[in-house]
């Protein structure tokens, strides 16, 4: 014989004093696993959403990203002759020589000093990123000492409005111009002419990185191979959108965070539980026991109680799910481990990462309701019956 569900609903919503606290430790509990696994989901869109997929990487084998890369200038004369790369209407190849580094930089509001990374890109560079477009001001000109910076540093950062400078190496560099990389990690990012950046910080013969155009399809995958290949190079190829998927580490130590806080946080959700549906036992003696007298069975009387931990939980769980959502889209940055620079991206709740959320509630619920449940359907039939 089983409890009608409507019972264990009916307790939930009775008794709402006694387990309003446990509905809100568990939502708060779901609110914070689904803000920091939003931290991680956002860096990994953050790269995964950046690139060409027509665009071929090159940087040099061994390095882990641009940043730790270097390439020759003769590889770049190499390169230039390759026939699977595509060219322009001036019969030049469509192929970018780009150099990074970085500066460190106060961020607005005294809020202490962050890496930014510097890229040296050439027109060809700008050809080859449609993703990136210039919102405000105009692009640098070569050897004037301009630099255009993200927006969204530009809101991090001092010095970033147009028209300001900002030391870098030996000189100055002036903000002519905000660029939106539409949510990728060239958000992260200030550009300028790549042979003036080569001068400027002393490094005449070396590049981070070469960004390729190919023919087509089949050219992309045979200029891969020829460059994987060629053991006189030393290079890795691959496609530009895989290239930046792979630069993820940072969002590796967020992800494990997540789960560690919201184990060690479950523990006491899971015991605050267990206090609560104690409580219920203990105040409905009577009631477990007339139960009983009346034909249902101990599994019948543990169900019921495990239907109501996990009531309590999914609604902490839904509570915890909005109490969540107004942070997503909010815009954050962190230290990246590929560039050790200012990485700029959002929190993104997502509807799997919220299922998520709901699935760990309902997890603490259960496991929170099952000891105090077994203990209900023990109760000696007699005993419950004389309790007051």
């Amino acid at each position: 014989m089983t409890l009608p569900l409507k019972y264990n609903v009916r307790n939930v919503f009775v008794r709402w004093r006694a387990t309003l606290a446990t509905v809100l430790g568990v939502a708060l509990l779901v609110a914070v696993y689904i803000l920091v696994q939003a931290l991680a989901v956002g860096l990994e869109k953050n790269s995964a959403n950046t690139g060409d997929p027509r665009n071929v990487m090159v940087v040099r084998k061994g390095s882990t990203s641009e940043s730790s890369s270097l390439v020759s200038r003769e590889h770049l004369r190499t390169l230039h002759y390759f026939p699977e790369i595509a060219v322009d209407e001036q019969r030049r190849p469509l192929l970018s020589a780009d150099a990074l580094t970085l500066v460190t930089l106060p961020r607005r509001a005294g809020g202490g000093e962050a890496n930014v990374v510097i890229r040296g890109v050439s027109r060809k560079g700008l050809d080859l990123r449609p993703q990136v477009a210039l919102v405000e001001g105009r692009w640098f000109a070569p050897g004037q000492r301009e630099v255009v910076v993200s927006r969204r540093l530009a809101q991090r950062f001092k010095d970033f409005d147009l028209g300001d400078s900002f030391k870098a190496g030996p000189d100055s560099l002036r903000v002519v111009g905000w660029m939106d990389g539409q949510k990728s990690a060239f958000d992260s990012e200030v550009w300028m002419d790549a042979d003036e950046l080569r001068s400027l910080f002393d490094r005449e013969d070396m590049y981070s990185s070469f960004l390729i155009r190919p023919r087509d399809e089949t050219s992309r995958t045979n200029l891969i191979r020829r460059i994987e290949e060629d053991k006189r190079l030393q290079l890795r190829a691959f496609g530009e959108v895989e290239y930046y998927r792979s630069q993820t580490m940072t969002a590796a130590p967020i992800r494990w965070l997540g789960n560690f806080l919201a184990s060690a946080m479950s523990i006491g959700a899971i015991f605050a539980a267990m206090n609560t549906m104690y409580a219920a036992v203990g105040a409905r003696t009577r009631e477990v026991g007339t139960l009983r007298v009346l034909g249902y069975r101990r599994r019948s009387v543990v169900a019921g109680f495990l239907i109501e931990g996990a009531c309590l939980a999914l609604i902490g769980g839904a509570m915890g799910c909005l109490l969540s959502l107004p942070m997503n889209g909010y815009a954050t940055a962190t230290i990246g481990f590929e560039t050790f620079s200012e990485t700029v991206f959002e929190f993104r709740i997502t509807p799997w990462l919220m299922l998520k959320g709901m699935l760990f509630a309902l997890i603490v619920g259960v496991m929170g309701s099952l000891l105090p449940a077994i203990r209900a359907s023990r109760l000696p039939v007699i005993l419950a019956l004389k309790a007051v």
